[in-house]
């Protein structure tokens, strides 16, 4: 039988968190695929991490907009890989700020992004929590 259950993205707060992920999707994607494309020798590892912010974003946008176990379990999985990865590179970015020559989505946890990349998954997963949508561990 199909699921009938709306998408939790058709109404208020989610609806703009979802377009908000969306935005950071196309801006991550689009920066670092200009960056790979035109600069790759200068900062490779900032460049691919930010692309692979990218492909995060993207997974977590699809998933949070769509019903379903399987799409919930994704959307936790993406929100908790963007926070584990904003969390690390943004302390290697401070540790080891020679490592980083040109800034990813993630350095100094989003800084040039108004630190939305650190609060972003926090609210999602606080989101998917409140909305019942975290998977329990049964």
């Amino acid at each position: 039988m199909a699921d009938t259950r709306r998408a939790p993205s058709q109404g208020g707060p989610a609806r703009l968190l979802v377009a908000v992920y969306a935005v950071f999707a196309l801006a991550a994607t689009a920066r670092a695929s200009y960056q790979i494309l035109t600069r790759f020798d200068e900062a490779p590892l900032a460049y691919l991490l930010s692309a692979f912010a990218g492909v995060v974003y993207i997974i977590a946008t699809v998933a949070m907009a769509r019903p379903g176990r399987a799409a919930q379990r994704v959307a936790v999985v993406s929100c908790t890989v963007e926070l584990v990865g904003v969390l690390l590179v943004g302390a290697a970015s401070l540790l080891a700020p020679g490592a980083f020559p040109d800034d990813t989505v993630w350095s100094r946890f989003g800084s040039g992004y108004a630190f939305l990349p650190l609060v972003l998954p926090i609210l999602g997963l606080l989101w998917l929590r409140r909305s019942g949508r975290v998977p329990s561990r049964a």
